[in-house]
């Protein structure tokens, strides 16, 4: 699975170190409610579509980006639902992240899903109530976006002591 080339640049100084990136999620909704999800090659998962800003992106496109890259499917950002930061993720190869997501509801415009790049074993549409296996994180980041209260979730610590 090929990552961005700034990125593989940036890991020819770090390393497998841990870095702090930042990537979108499209939850995406076809007309029958189902969820558009791919399995990925790295860890063989299912996963919300998403993936790594490029340098000087707009979030927003990159959740249309990323989502007709993967699924040939093309959606259009209707709203930020979270601002959330990953656990520490560690790849197959060694690699470790930790990501500032940013979760986008979006409308399908048009596109039939198919895996349409080398980043997905297979892509599909499940009802939400028979989604495959995920994650905790992907799980609470779904859980936000298709919640009827409407905003940007974002968790907050609360003001330090000694600001007050």
């Amino acid at each position: 699975m090929a990552i961005p080339s700034f990125l593989a640049e940036l890991r020819s100084h770090v390393g497998t170190s841990p870095l702090w990136l930042s990537g979108v999620a499209a939850v995406v909704l076809d007309e029958q409610g189902r969820l558009l999800l791919g399995r990925r090659v790295d860890t063989g998962r299912w996963a919300m579509i998403g993936g790594i800003l490029d340098p000087g992106e707009e979030p927003a496109d990159c959740a249309v980006r990323e989502c007709f890259e993967e699924t040939g499917v093309l959606v259009e950002p209707e709203e930020l639902t979270s601002v959330t930061v990953s656990p520490m993720l560690e790849y197959p190869n060694g690699d470790q992240a930790r990501y500032l997501d940013l979760t986008f509801r979006c409308r399908l415009v048009s596109g039939e899903a198919r895996v349409n790049d080398d980043e997905s074993l297979e892509v599909g549409w499940f009802a939400l109530d028979e989604l495959p296996e995920l994650d905790d994180y992907t799980r609470d980041r779904l859980a936000l976006a298709l919640s009827t209260e409407r905003g940007t979730a974002f968790n907050f610590s609360g003001l330090p002591s000694g600001l007050v």
